[in-house]
């Protein structure tokens, strides 16, 4: 089941997505006739994984950690599927990261790792937006609109062995599979878990293969996870 939420002009519904519609409780909505999608939840924060990739790391010169690297984005970052990107006045650099996603489901602490589908909502798609030339991985990561989000949430799926590719302007930019992490799904969202209350609708990333690169304005970036679907986004000049 895919699941979504919709901007109305009477305020956002929720509900499963099926062929472009909408099945929320109260009726039937048509994305982008009734409304446009939102992300497909609401966060109290987006908790981040770097270096999960071994082709990554050597890429970008980084040490293998021995355990899951982490950041945090807030809410504010959020943007949803086909929302534009606005490219910062601050930086020169800015990056595109294709990342598998879960969904928190239910509040939840130190949660075993066999416990933690129990737990998953289900999987969506994040674009890790850096600043690369900015100071630090907050000032880097978590601006206003550095995690797009969506398109929609995806219940049945198991998130091991999924392929993946990004392609920037019509370009192949990444290409691999969940399997290369070095840090599966579900040891990410344990780990965490014991660090951190986890509550609905917050998001886990499990981080980027290889070749994270620049992009610039009226590029449409677009990343796709087998069974989830694909995120879509044009950066463009801030006004």
């Amino acid at each position: 089941m895919r699941l979504a939420r919709l901007l109305t002009p009477e305020g956002p519904v929720s509900g499963e997505y099926v062929d472009g519609t909408i099945h929320a409780d109260d009726g039937t909505y048509e994305v982008g006739v009734d409304g446009r999608l939102l992300p497909p939840c609401e966060p109290t924060a987006l908790y981040c994984v770097g270096r999960n990739y071994a082709e990554t790391l050597e890429q970008m010169e980084y040490e293998r950690p021995e355990e899951p690297d982490f950041f945090v984005k807030p809410p504010a970052s959020l943007l949803a599927h086909e929302q534009p990107i606005p490219y910062p006045e601050f930086t020169d650099e800015l990056t595109y990261a294709g990342e598998l996603a879960a969904v928190i489901g239910e509040r939840c602490r130190d949660v075993a790792e066999e416990d933690v589908p129990g737990v998953v909502r289900g999987y969506t798609i994040m674009n890790d937006v850096d600043a690369l030339d900015q100071q630090g991985r907050t000032a880097r990561k978590a601006f206003d609109g550095s995690g797009p989000l969506g398109p929609w949430i995806e219940t049945d799926l198991d998130p091991t062995g999924i392929d993946m590719h990004t392609d920037v302007g019509g370009e192949r930019r990444q290409e691999a599979n969940t399997e290369l992490m070095l840090f599966g799904p579900h040891e990410v969202v344990a780990y965490l878990s014991e660090r951190f209350t986890l509550r609905t609708g917050d998001v886990i990333a499990f981080g980027s293969p290889a070749n994270p690169g620049l992009v610039e304005p009226d590029e449409e970036v677009e990343i796709t996870y087998e069974g989830v679907g694909t995120l879509r986004n044009t950066v463009v000049e801030r006004e």
